[in-house]
């Protein structure tokens, strides 16, 4: 891989100090990719320094217009090293090929474009009033940007999730410091290049690289010069940055942790079915916020529903990214592989019924050393078990038989997270009379992953705060300001 993971601040790379820094590995062989700067306390005045720079002149000096034409020549740029980052994105995660060429890179160039055109075509309040003397007064209200945006961002689908926060905050007119996952470096660190040449203002982009606690993270967090703050990842993260953003009142926005279900009744398709949920589970080895680890199946099909998720997750492929067989791909890295592997054990200890899976596969060996992972489908947990509690983010899916409509939205709604839940039915009205009552931020009918950037997005309960997408990104990264003229 020919990306060096270095922070890019004030649009420039930098090192910075080689006595803090990290190894990054590949976790398809376990292989080290190199070091990665760890950045402290000057990297991080540094980059917000420059952001503020930037802010109070060329880039907040800018026109809607010229700044949406920057931001579609980023897309481009994205596009044009499609190669390049789609490298990088497999090196870091050890996604398939296919996955990520479908998915993640073309979505990290289309965030971009999609909030450019959104913000040089969204209006603004405009009221007209009566007054006293019979003259009258308007009312408008100005859309400027917030400032300083912190982007903290996950290691699952590291572009993707990272332009998904800085395209409306720079189409905003935002500046951003950026601190990507320690796990996945490369990405964020090569669109600073993409940046420069597409004529994006010195400072408007920053990143530094780090840890979270006692590191780069908890520093950003805490800076005085940074106004927003916005992250998806574990809700305990989410919590400690909460606590952080309290002091000088930042904003915040959060998509946080989950603990999906889907709902899967008699009168369904059952070939979507299965073809959906296996999908919902073990798509990006189960490391997907959206993913569905909680499955409940009307008991007039909840045999044959087993049998088939069994037998289409028997048939995933473990392997080396490129090639074309694979369909399955390592966890992130060794921590949490044991992580997961421990769900695995405490699952066997809590009497699960294994279905399939539970344990590492056999691999060739020049890819022993990678973090690899059995799909795993169990039966016969209660709901209070800490697999139906607590999130794992591996490929795994528990599956319980329900017998009325009624049962099945208690229990879909059991769990203190609400991030999404997915319904499989042929009736219309149990469609949208089970959908209304579902307490998560989205709801999808007959599929999974289909996403109208245009729409909401985000979590209810301890699944996040706010939303994003479309107007939705604008409400946060701007502040509505009014203007009374009286005439």
């Amino acid at each position: 891989m020919s990306v060096e993971a270095r922070h890019f601040i004030d649009g420039k790379y930098t090192a910075g100090d080689s006595n803090r820094r990290f190894k990054n590995f590949n976790p398809v062989t376990g292989a080290s990719l190199g070091f990665v700067p760890e950045g402290g306390e000057a990297e991080i005045d540094a980059a917000v320094s420059a952001a503020r720079a930037a802010l109070a002149g060329p880039w907040g000096d800018m026109a809607v217009a010229e700044r949406a034409e920057l931001l579609h020549k980023v897309a481009d740029g994205i596009t044009a090293r499609f190669d390049e980052f789609l490298a990088a994105e497999i090196s870091d995660t050890g996604k398939p090929k296919s996955l990520a060429s479908h998915i993640d890179i073309p979505r990290g160039a289309a965030n971009f474009k999609v909030f450019a055109d959104l913000v040089k075509n969204v209006g603004s309040e405009h009221f007209s009033m009566p007054t006293p003397d019979g003259t009258g007064a308007v009312n408008y209200a100005l859309r400027v940007p917030k400032g300083v945006i912190a982007v903290i961002s996950p290691w699952n689908l590291p572009l993707l999730l990272m332009t998904w926060k800085v395209g409306p905050a720079l189409a905003c007119g935002n500046c951003v410091v950026v601190k990507p996952s320690e796990e996945t470096p490369l990405t964020a660190t090569l669109l600073g290049e993409v940046m420069n040449k597409a004529g994006i203002p010195k400072g408007v982009y920053n990143v530094v690289h780090g840890f979270g606690p006692e590191s780069a993270g908890e520093m950003l967090t805490r800076h005085p010069g940074v106004d927003a703050i916005t992250f998806t990842g574990e809700t305990a993260t989410g919590e400690a940055i909460m606590t952080a953003a309290a002091n000088g009142v930042r904003d915040v926005s959060f998509e946080l942790g989950g603990k999906n279900p889907a709902l899967v009744f008699a009168d369904s398709d059952l070939e979507k079915a299965i073809e959906g949920t296996l999908r919902s589970v073990f798509a990006n080895c189960g490391q997907v916020c959206l993913s569905t680890e909680r499955i409940y199946v009307e008991r007039p099909i909840f045999d044959d529903f087993v049998a088939r998720l069994k037998a289409g997750a028997e048939k995933l492929q473990p392997g080396a990214p490129g090639e074309s067989a694979t369909t399955l791909g390592p966890l992130i890295s060794q921590t949490h592989r044991q992580k997961v592997l421990s769900y695995y054990q405490r699952a066997r200890d809590d009497g699960a019924t294994v279905i399939t899976g539970g344990g590492v596969p056999e691999m060739p060996a020049a890819l022993a050393g990678g973090c690899w992972i059995e799909p795993t489908i169990w039966t016969g947990l209660g709901d209070e078990s800490a697999i139906n509690r607590e999130e794992i983010f591996g490929p795994c899916c528990h599956i319980r038989p329900f017998d009325t409509e009624e049962e099945a939205v208690a229990l879909a709604n059991d769990t203190p997270y609400g991030l999404c839940c997915t319904v499989w039915t042929e009736n219309l009205s149990r469609a949208h009379r089970v959908s209304a009552r579902m307490e998560a931020g989205l709801t999808w009918v007959n599929c999974w992953f289909l996403r109208d950037l245009r729409t909401s997005f985000g979590g209810a309960k301890q699944s996040g705060i706010g939303r994003e997408g479309g107007v939705h990104s604008l409400e946060f990264y701007t502040e509505l300001r009014n203007v009374c003229v009286k005439l």
